[in-house]
């Protein structure tokens, strides 16, 4: 394509050359031509005055001679009054083209040895006076040579020129369009960090925009579909939690045994798979306006579930705050993803018998679920939130802090950890209601005003 738009470029500037250079040339000619002879007219009408003056032979002589150089002009005077005709000067016309111009009365030119002649006829009481200036071809042909010399260089400097430029302009649009090429053959081979500069004619910047977002948008679908795969494991837990307590429950048989044995090895799968997917997960898309869920139903119901488990475990539960409806931005499923999430690492991570609360906090622009505890508490909470991380105990993967921390965040929420009224740990989640960037408060204080925010409306 480069070498192609190269000969192209030479093609068409050699013919424009051409077709300027060759006709320029030729007026370059002519307008020489023409400057000779009209110094030759100039050289003969100094004589005219003379002529009308006198026709003394010794008298025209010197004004030829004062007039011509080298001899180049003569003076054909007519035979009169029985006089005969007298040639002044060097003659170089034929006798024949002397006596042509006297009879038409017309100048005219002729082509002599090593040039050309004006013969300019003057009429007089004596008769026509044929004047002859020699032009030499010299003369004719003067500066011609010089310009078709700069015609020449400045046409081949055009063409180079334009060769240089071509070839640049080549490079600017083979190496974009190479890159592109490159590109996608590296993402045909798995390689999905490959990516394109986004520079060159608009047309090839277009296409590498283009290939960007579509590489992006490949990497996170596959992101999404790891993500994916994590989630829907790790909700797993949820009821691989119920089937173990139960599993706790079925006494020293040998079938009980093998149940627990069964429960702990799908336990031990799901985790593999949850660290085998792990990749950062894309934020839950926040609810247009009318959608979303009722915060308090899904906790009811969430609530209504686990109590059962607690109740076998010995443990004391207190819900607050879902005596009336709360709207938030966020759809149902993944609200009750989260709360189970935070609900199974309270029955995952602390001993039976221990207590846990959910309270949930309606504000102007935000609603707060707090998940606490009374159990031993957190004493790395970064670390906790970090993903992949979790506690560090056998069989906490981290993500279900992670899940809950995107489901925030997709609202412009957060979610913090820090220790509860009951002595161990307490998760608050904020759920933004308008998109807005949460104010960051203190973590006990925010959570102080809320409750007593809420308190002073019921």
């Amino acid at each position: 394509m480069r070498w192609a738009l190269v000969k192209v470029c030479l093609a068409v500037t050699t013919m424009v050359v051409i077709a300027f250079a060759v006709p320029l040339g030729l007026v370059i000619k002519e307008m020489a031509r023409d400057r000779a002879f009209s110094n030759a007219e100039r050289e003969a009408a100094v004589v005219v005055p003379a002529l009308s003056i006198t026709t003394d032979r010794d008298q025209l002589e010197r004004v030829v001679a004062s007039a011509g150089s080298d001899d180049g002009m003569a003076v054909h005077l007519p035979a009169s009054d029985g006089r005969a005709a007298v040639d002044l000067g060097r003659q170089r016309a034929a006798d024949a083209d002397i006596a042509a111009v006297r009879r038409l009365g017309r100048a005219s030119t002729t082509e002599v040895p090593g040039g050309s002649a004006l013969l300019q006829p003057v009429a007089l009481s004596l008769g026509t006076v044929v004047i002859e200036v020699y032009v030499p071809e010299s003369e004719v042909s003067n500066g011609v040579a010089t310009a078709w010399a700069v015609l020449a260089a400045v046409g081949a400097a055009l063409v180079v020129g334009s060769v240089a430029v071509a070839d640049r302009l080549g490079v600017r649009m083979v190496q974009p369009a190479r890159r592109l090429v490159e590109g996608a053959q590296e993402l045909g081979e798995g390689k999905l960090g490959a990516r394109v500069p986004e520079e060159g004619p608009s047309e090839l910047r277009l296409a590498a925009v283009a290939f960007n977002s579509m590489a992006d948008q490949v990497v996170q679908l596959l992101a999404n579909e790891r993500e994916l795969a994590a989630d829907l494991s790790h909700r797993l837990r949820t009821p691989l939690t119920v089937l173990r307590l139960n599993a706790a429950s079925l006494g020293e048989s040998p079938a009980a045994e093998q149940t627990r044995t069964a429960v702990a090895q799908l336990e031990r799968e799901v985790d593999t798979i949850i660290r085998t997917a792990r990749e950062a997960k894309p934020q839950t898309a926040a609810a247009g306006p009318g959608a979303g869920c009722d915060a308090a139903e899904v906790v009811r119901e969430r609530m209504a579930f686990w109590s059962a488990l607690a109740e076998d475990e010995g443990r004391k539960v207190r819900t607050a705050g879902v005596d009336r409806p709360v709207r938030i931005p966020v759809a149902r499923t993944d609200l009750a993803a989260s709360l189970d999430a935070l609900l199974g690492n309270v029955f995952r991570h602390t001993p039976e018998g221990t207590a846990f609360a959910v309270d949930v906090h309606n504000g102007e622009d935000a609603v707060i679920v707090l998940v606490s505890d009374a159990g031993p508490g957190i004493s790395d909470p970064e670390a906790a939130m970090a993903r992949g991380r979790g506690s560090g105990a056998a069989g906490s993967t981290g993500l279900g802090l992670d899940i809950v921390r995107r489901l925030a965040e997709s609202t412009g929420g957060d979610v913090r950890i820090g220790s509860s009224v009951l002595g161990g740990t307490e998760v608050r989640l904020w759920i933004q209601l308008d998109g807005r960037e949460p104010v960051r408060r203190g973590h006990r204080g925010a959570v102080r005003r809320r409750r007593r925010a809420v308190a002073g409306r019921s």
